[in-house]
Protein backbone atom coordinates (compact mmCIF):
# COMPACT_ATOMS: atom_id res chain seq x y z
CA UNK A 1 0.00 0.00 0.00
CA UNK A 2 1.11 3.48 -1.26
CA UNK A 3 1.55 6.56 1.46
CA UNK A 4 0.73 10.08 0.69
CA UNK A 5 1.34 13.05 3.08
CA UNK A 6 -0.86 15.59 2.40
CA UNK A 7 -0.48 19.02 3.92
CA UNK A 8 -3.63 20.75 4.44
CA UNK A 9 -4.46 24.82 6.01
CA UNK A 10 -5.77 23.47 9.66
CA UNK A 11 -9.01 24.91 8.99
CA UNK A 12 -9.56 22.68 6.17
CA UNK A 13 -8.01 19.50 8.02
CA UNK A 14 -10.56 20.48 10.83
CA UNK A 15 -13.62 20.22 8.52
CA UNK A 16 -11.87 17.07 7.29
CA UNK A 17 -11.78 15.88 10.16
CA UNK A 18 -15.07 16.64 11.07
CA UNK A 19 -16.31 14.83 8.04
CA UNK A 20 -14.52 11.60 8.85
CA UNK A 21 -16.24 11.61 12.14
CA UNK A 22 -19.77 12.04 11.08
CA UNK A 23 -19.21 8.77 8.92
CA UNK A 24 -17.56 7.52 11.61
CA UNK A 25 -14.68 6.68 9.24
CA UNK A 26 -11.07 7.46 9.92
CA UNK A 27 -9.37 10.46 8.04
CA UNK A 28 -7.37 8.09 5.87
CA UNK A 29 -10.48 6.18 4.44
CA UNK A 30 -12.49 9.37 3.96
CA UNK A 31 -9.31 10.29 1.75
CA UNK A 32 -9.64 6.78 0.10
CA UNK A 33 -13.37 7.26 -1.07
CA UNK A 34 -12.13 10.95 -2.24
CA UNK A 35 -9.61 9.10 -4.59
CA UNK A 36 -12.46 6.50 -5.71
CA UNK A 37 -14.38 8.87 -6.55
CA UNK A 38 -12.24 10.50 -8.47
CA UNK A 39 -10.69 7.89 -9.99
CA UNK A 40 -14.34 6.58 -11.00
CA UNK A 41 -15.53 9.97 -12.64
CA UNK A 42 -11.73 10.21 -14.47
CA UNK A 43 -12.64 6.72 -16.12
CA UNK A 44 -15.84 7.74 -16.68
CA UNK A 45 -14.83 11.05 -18.54
CA UNK A 46 -11.90 9.00 -20.31
CA UNK A 47 -14.50 6.11 -21.71
CA UNK A 48 -16.70 8.89 -23.14
CA UNK A 49 -14.41 10.83 -24.80
CA UNK A 50 -13.23 8.06 -26.22
CA UNK A 51 -16.44 6.26 -27.25
CA UNK A 52 -17.32 10.23 -28.14
CA UNK A 53 -14.16 10.09 -31.02
CA UNK A 54 -15.69 6.66 -32.32
CA UNK A 55 -19.47 8.36 -32.51
CA UNK A 56 -21.82 10.26 -34.77
CA UNK A 57 -21.98 13.45 -33.67
CA UNK A 58 -25.83 14.32 -34.60
CA UNK A 59 -26.53 10.92 -32.84
CA UNK A 60 -25.01 12.38 -29.93
CA UNK A 61 -26.69 15.16 -29.59
CA UNK A 62 -30.35 13.72 -30.49
CA UNK A 63 -29.18 11.95 -27.35
CA UNK A 64 -28.83 14.91 -25.25
CA UNK A 65 -31.19 16.36 -26.13
CA UNK A 66 -33.44 13.47 -25.13
CA UNK A 67 -32.34 13.48 -21.90
CA UNK A 68 -32.60 17.71 -21.45
CA UNK A 69 -35.94 17.38 -22.49
CA UNK A 70 -36.60 14.72 -19.99
CA UNK A 71 -34.82 15.76 -16.86
CA UNK A 72 -34.36 19.29 -17.06
CA UNK A 73 -31.54 21.67 -17.93
CA UNK A 74 -29.33 21.26 -14.28
CA UNK A 75 -26.74 23.66 -15.90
Amino acid sequence: MGVIIVRLPEDTHQRVKTLATSRNISINKLYEEFTIMALTQFDAENRFKALASRGNKQRGLELLKKLQNHYGDAG
